[in-house]
């Protein structure tokens, strides 16, 4: 994105591809339950990724991407809910209006966002939706397997420091945030996001701008985002246009009903029932996966094969990970590899030589710095949030 533009021809050329897919965009993608076919695709910017739907795009990132310790950003999955989406934005004409309660309006150009301090840290960001293919009963929505995830280091502006240019004024409750995608018809309620006034005022929230020392791609928004690092990425509101300071919490679909969970301690009900009580989601559960071995690789008898995946949590960091090759029966801690602060992930790996033949289960289990770790079991709630099972994989040992 040498000049700030992608072009619309090129862009809509590829979106359009699968167009027969698309469903009407906005709250209609949600309904996508039934079985699909799997196929790698490459939209703009984009390597080979997994193809879920097309209009609004959603691109999923296969397993085996995931051994960088930072995600590529051609590697990053896409996840958009509207499907009138950006494909061309003009830096020279984009503006990022601040106001609502506040002393003044801005209307921040690119150049004015990066005069303030620029801040960087690596982050990892995730559907709230990752794993939702695994439940049981099966729930509505996009079925995401474990490729809604990427490890990024996000560079940007703190959203306090914009903040406190406009002057927030006294009986300011929450900040709301608005992009550049529309739904397709009036009726579909435009993606608008919220935060209440002390979280939006945290430290480490920022407007981010570059996405490994690169602009964002334009499928990961283009020109500027919003980055909730250890929250789910509902809350990083992409090609950002709109930032609202208000006076009465902001209340609209995506807010409430969507992306909420039972209000219970696990976020989980009864498979099958209906909550009686629910809150926004926000922070992410303490996730593990293993990457190397895939499932059902064939490993040779006495060979050596290292067993490596990826371990994060909601801003608390990895204490440890322990691995099983018995389906459970023991464990063994594995070793954890560069630390790239608290939002990211780390990789974990652990020394293995098989000495029989057979069918063998790999599990692996994280825990996080505060103690929380992961459950055996799926938790189960209607919209398909929080997975974060510990998962078997199958290998063979001829």
């Amino acid at each position: 994105m040498n000049n700030g533009k992608v072009s619309r021809r090129r862009f809509l050329r590829t979106v359009g591809t699968a167009a027969a897919m698309a469903a009407l965009g906005g709250p209609a993608i949600e309904a996508l339950a039934a079985p699909y076919e799997r196929k790698l695709v490459r939209f703009p910017e984009k390597g080979e990724l997994i193809l879920l739907t097309s209009r609004p795009p959603q691109l999923e990132t296969p397993l085996p991407l995931f051994k960088d310790l930072v995600t590529p950003n051609e590697n990053v999955f896409v996840r958009w809910h509207l499907s009138d989406i950006p494909t061309s934005v003009d830096l020279a004409a984009w503006r990022l209006q601040v106001g609502g309660n506040t002393e003044k309006e801005l209307q921040l150009s690119m150049d004015d966002l990066k005069k303030f301090e620029k801040v960087t840290f690596t982050a990892v960001i995730q559907c709230a939706g990752n794993g939702r293919s695994f439940f049981a009963p099966r729930v509505p929505g996009g079925q995401w397997k474990n490729g809604a995830m990427a490890n990024v280091t996000w560079s940007g502006a703190r959203l306090r420091d914009v903040l406190n240019a406009a002057g927030v004024k006294a009986g300011s409750v929450d900040v709301s945030f608005n992009g550049l995608d529309k739904g397709p018809l009036p009726t579909v309620p435009d993606l608008i996001k919220s935060l209440v006034m002390d979280k939006a005022l945290e430290e480490d929230i920022i407007i981010a701008y570059e996405m490994n020392g690169k602009s964002l791609t334009l499928l990961n928004g283009f020109p500027a985002r919003l980055i909730v690092p250890g929250w789910y990425a509902t809350y990083w509101v992409k090609s950002l246009s709109d930032i609202s300071v208000n006076t009465k919490a902001f209340e609209g679909f995506w807010m409430n009903p969507a992306y909420r969970i039972p209000d219970t301690e696990c976020g989980c009900i009864p498979p099958g029932s209906k909550p009686g009580r629910t809150v926004p989601i926000n922070r992410m559960s303490t996730r593990s996966l293993i990457i190397a071995p895939g499932e059902g690789e064939k490993l040779a008898r006495n060979k050596p094969a290292n067993i490596m995946g990826v371990a994060f949590s909601g801003g608390y960091g990895i204490k440890d990970v322990v691995v099983s090759t018995d389906g459970g029966r023991t464990w063994a801690r594995a070793d954890l590899g560069k630390d790239l602060g608290k939002y990211s992930w780390i990789q974990f790996t652990l020394p293995w030589k098989p000495a029989k033949a057979g069918k063998y289960t790999l599990m692996a289990k994280a825990t996080n710095g505060i103690g929380d770790s992961q459950p055996f079991e799926g938790l189960w709630n209607p919209a398909g949030y929080l997975w974060n099972k510990v998962e078997p994989l199958s290998v063979t040992v001829n």
